[in-house]
């Protein structure tokens, strides 16, 4: 069901060499279907968004409210509960975006997927865009996460979920103030991300249940924001792909018409030897 960069790239690596060894053979009708059926699967370009965390941070919940569904037993709903309940990479269809395809991640860390295998169990690099869920305070396994879409050089969003919860807890102090216990959270996990090098890390504090609040309708505004931008990187990636195809095709025919040349003229010489040699 994937469609990354890595994926692309591939695939440009195989039907490079059907093209050259088409205009090799001097088939010109075969190199351009081949041409033609790499612009086709750039205007089904798929953008694939993770959500992952730690089991239990609420990402199916978080899916679900993303999609504009309130409760899990609705058609299409992501399953969620108080025990785990995602056990498998799942994908679920973006309400807005046809071309983007939210998947929902088991939690990193459980005996089913531990933090020393997850990355691969999950197949993490085949994601374009990361959403990484916290419903606590920055932990190991949310710097790991972080780490790897940095290594691999690709955007993610941080999610403080359940920021309800944290809120109704504060109310006891006596000195409460909701605008103080927000700040307080946004800088312990902006600063966790950047003490661990992540750079300009983008911090969401949200309730998947009161989605009028907290920083919920920013992250929409943000996502609405940002996908059209990443679906357009990637349509820049496979543009660079075809100019590739383009650089190939020509040296190949200019390769194909020096040999042409170089032949005609050995076989010119050769011609003019043998008339000297008769006379």
């Amino acid at each position: 069901p994937f469609q990354s960069n890595e994926n692309i790239s591939f695939g440009f690596a195989l039907v490079k060499e059907e093209i050259n060894e088409a205009l090799l053979k001097n088939d010109r009708p075969a190199a351009a279907a081949k041409i033609n059926d790499l612009m086709m699967k750039e205007k089904n370009i798929r953008l694939n968004i993770a959500i992952t965390g730690e089991s239990g941070s609420g990402k199916s919940t978080f899916v679900n409210a993303l999609r504009g569904l309130c409760d899990d037993e609705e058609e299409g709903a992501a399953p969620t509960g108080v025990t785990e309940t995602t056990m498998e990479v799942t994908e679920y269809p973006h309400p807005k975006y046809p071309n983007v395809t939210l998947w929902d991640l088991p939690g990193i860390g459980t005996t089913k997927f531990p933090a020393d295998e997850y990355l691969k169990l999950v197949g993490f690099e085949k994601f374009d865009f990361f959403i990484v869920i916290s419903d606590t305070r920055f932990r190991e396994n949310d710097v790991k996460l972080a780490q790897e879409v940095q290594k691999m050089k690709k955007k993610f969003y941080f999610v403080r979920s359940k920021i309800d919860n944290d809120i109704y807890a504060e109310r006891r102090k006596r000195d409460f103030s909701a605008d103080e216990a927000l700040t307080k959270i946004r800088d312990n996990c902006v600063n966790g991300l950047q003490t661990q090098g992540i750079e300009s890390p983008q911090v969401f504090l949200v309730s998947s249940f009161e989605l009028h609040l907290y920083d919920f309708p920013l992250l929409h505004k943000t996502l609405d924001r940002n996908l059209p931008a990443h679906k357009r990187d990637k349509r820049l990636f496979v543009s660079s792909v075809k100019r590739r195809w383009r650089y190939s095709k020509n040296t190949i025919c200019a390769d194909i018409m020096n040999a042409v040349t170089k032949t005609s003229m050995i076989a010119c010489e050769a011609k003019c030897e043998q008339t000297k040699s008769q006379s």
